[in-house]
């Protein structure tokens, strides 16, 4: 079934909810639609009536709502959305994860085989439905879903088709948890994060684009495999679209503190010898090659996204280059969302760095927001 054809559907149910995966003895609420857990980190046993092994085991208290600390709700539990669920886990970033996708088999599956897993790490609650009723009051809501380009599909046609699946999935977000961040992660991200923030009416610290953060990593990396270098200890950063017109801030990259142009002053262009310009190449088709040799890239995106998400839920307030609107800035005057280097907190983003770029590298970020807006402006909300 199709993102389309299934939000339209999951949009005309009314009340009760369809397949779910609860664990377990997990208690509902009397005023609660099946298929939705109660909010908590544990289900609460009932009182016992009868001797049973439970009953004799433990002893019950009066129970009351737990406080909740931490909700993050990942739409979508495809290959992507659950590398990021995996690697959110693993860090230990929530007190419960809730799960939503159209697909109810595919959700039951997935929501099992985390929770069967849960012995090996501390795993927090994990509940899963159809209905977004389940990401209720959550602090962070990731989206992961959306159409695939088919072949021989214009970009515009695939982003208007992501346009009407994001009205479904936005309504129904801002109904349930109104005050939370959102980590759009879908294809092509820029334009989805602009369109979600337009469907959502949600400030622009709340609304943050996975754009770039994947593209820098990929860079340092491969910054670091020439040099002999880890990748930690490389810095420097590709603003700019997720995409084929990123742009890759050659006047910042350095090692130490010690820029790497200051060592070959043609690094990047065409006139360097060593040719270090195929570094951004790259990192540009690195995902296409991965596509074409195992069909779908999942766990650098998963890791990318858990380490946004923690800069968040931790409010630590670490610099990323994240897709946000950038309208005002260096030159650009369209409503556009492009990666710059931001400061993520607990309200999302609280600053973005004003980057001191050289004339080349404003050229190529201007005419990336343009490439945007030439598809951006043609979108019917």
């Amino acid at each position: 079934m199709s993102w389309a054809v299934g939000m339209l559907r999951a949009s005309q149910r009314v009340g009760a909810v369809r397949a779910n995966c609860l664990c377990p003895g997990m208690v509902l609420s009397a005023r609660q639609p099946a298929g939705v857990a109660r909010r908590g980190a544990w289900p609460i046993a009932p009182a016992c009536k009868m001797a049973t092994v439970k009953c004799e085991l433990m002893k019950n208290f009066p129970s009351e709502e737990p406080v909740r600390c931490s909700k993050i709700s990942i739409v979508g539990t495809g290959s992507v959305g659950m590398a990021c669920a995996v690697s959110i886990l693993l860090k230990g970033l929530s007190d419960e994860l809730a799960l939503v996708d159209v697909d109810g088999g595919r959700l039951k599956g997935e929501t099992m085989d985390l929770q069967h897993g849960s012995p090996f790490v501390r795993m927090p609650n994990i509940i899963s439905s159809e209905d977004y009723l389940v990401t209720a009051d959550s602090n962070l809501v990731i989206i992961t879903a959306g159409a695939r380009q088919e072949k021989g599909e214009t970009r515009l046609n695939l982003v208007q088709r992501n346009l009407a699946i994001f009205k479904l999935m936005i309504s129904s977000i801002v109904q349930y948890s109104p005050r939370c961040k959102l980590i759009v992660v879908s294809n092509p991200v820029d334009i989805l994060t602009y369109v979600a923030w337009k469907l959502s009416e949600f400030p622009p610290n709340r609304i943050i684009g996975s754009g770039c953060n994947l593209d820098t990593a990929r860079f340092r990396f491969l910054i670091g495999q020439r040099l002999g270098i880890h990748s930690e200890s490389c810095h420097g950063w590709i603003l700019g679209e997720h995409g084929d017109s990123s742009v890759p801030v050659w006047s910042g990259v350095n090692i130490a503190g010690v820029p790497l142009k200051d060592l070959n002053v043609d690094i990047g262009t065409d006139k360097d010898p060593e040719q270090w310009k195929n570094v951004h190449k790259d990192v540009v088709a690195s995902a296409y090659e991965i596509i074409k040799m195992k069909g779908y890239t999942s766990w650098a995106i998963g890791l990318s996204v858990a380490d946004l998400t923690e800069s968040i839920v931790k409010n630590l307030r670490r610099v990323h280059p994240v897709s946000t609107r950038i309208k005002g800035l260096y030159g650009i005057n369209e409503e556009v969302f492009l990666s710059v280097p931001c400061i993520l907190g607990g309200s999302g983003i609280t600053d973005l760095i004003k980057v001191k770029l050289a004339p080349e590298e404003e050229a190529h970020l201007q005419k990336s927001a343009k490439t945007l807006w030439e598809i951006q402006k043609e979108l019917k909300f």
